[in-house]
Protein backbone atom coordinates (compact mmCIF):
# COMPACT_ATOMS: atom_id res chain seq x y z
CA UNK A 1 0.00 0.00 0.00
CA UNK A 2 1.86 3.01 -0.93
CA UNK A 3 1.29 6.21 1.40
CA UNK A 4 0.33 4.02 4.56
CA UNK A 5 2.64 4.75 7.59
CA UNK A 6 2.82 3.56 10.76
CA UNK A 7 2.34 5.14 13.91
CA UNK A 8 3.39 4.45 17.23
CA UNK A 9 1.80 5.27 20.61
CA UNK A 10 3.74 6.88 23.64
CA UNK A 11 2.90 4.63 26.43
CA UNK A 12 4.64 7.22 28.38
CA UNK A 13 2.01 9.78 28.42
CA UNK A 14 1.86 9.55 32.61
CA UNK A 15 5.11 10.61 32.98
CA UNK A 16 4.78 13.63 30.61
CA UNK A 17 1.61 14.78 32.85
CA UNK A 18 3.47 14.40 35.84
CA UNK A 19 6.03 16.79 34.23
CA UNK A 20 3.81 19.41 33.41
CA UNK A 21 1.79 19.16 36.96
CA UNK A 22 5.34 19.81 38.95
CA UNK A 23 6.10 22.97 35.93
CA UNK A 24 2.74 23.93 36.55
CA UNK A 25 3.55 23.91 40.46
CA UNK A 26 5.97 26.02 39.70
CA UNK A 27 4.44 28.62 38.36
CA UNK A 28 1.85 28.55 40.50
CA UNK A 29 4.16 28.76 43.22
CA UNK A 30 6.14 31.59 41.80
CA UNK A 31 2.65 33.21 40.57
CA UNK A 32 2.00 33.30 44.43
CA UNK A 33 5.06 34.45 45.69
CA UNK A 34 5.10 37.13 43.24
CA UNK A 35 1.61 38.30 44.25
CA UNK A 36 2.53 38.13 47.95
CA UNK A 37 5.74 40.44 47.09
CA UNK A 38 3.32 43.00 45.47
CA UNK A 39 0.71 42.90 48.56
CA UNK A 40 3.70 43.34 50.61
CA UNK A 41 5.10 46.54 48.49
CA UNK A 42 1.58 48.12 48.54
CA UNK A 43 0.76 47.82 52.21
CA UNK A 44 4.24 49.38 52.56
CA UNK A 45 3.60 51.99 50.35
CA UNK A 46 0.41 52.76 52.38
CA UNK A 47 1.51 53.08 55.76
CA UNK A 48 4.46 55.24 54.79
CA UNK A 49 1.73 57.33 52.82
CA UNK A 50 0.09 57.28 56.16
CA UNK A 51 3.33 58.38 58.48
CA UNK A 52 4.09 60.83 55.84
CA UNK A 53 0.73 62.28 55.92
CA UNK A 54 0.64 62.21 59.76
CA UNK A 55 4.16 64.04 59.84
CA UNK A 56 2.96 66.83 57.61
CA UNK A 57 0.04 67.34 59.93
CA UNK A 58 2.67 67.51 62.57
CA UNK A 59 4.68 70.15 61.07
CA UNK A 60 1.57 71.72 60.11
CA UNK A 61 0.54 72.14 63.59
CA UNK A 62 4.05 73.21 64.91
CA UNK A 63 3.92 75.84 61.67
CA UNK A 64 0.76 77.16 62.99
CA UNK A 65 1.71 77.50 66.46
CA UNK A 66 4.95 79.38 65.89
CA UNK A 67 3.17 82.38 64.24
CA UNK A 68 0.49 81.81 67.06
CA UNK A 69 3.17 83.08 69.55
CA UNK A 70 4.05 86.08 67.47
Amino acid sequence: MAGTQDFELDDNYAEDDSTYEDTSAKVSAKESLEKRRLIDDLLAQRKLERELKELDSDFDDDFDDDFDDE
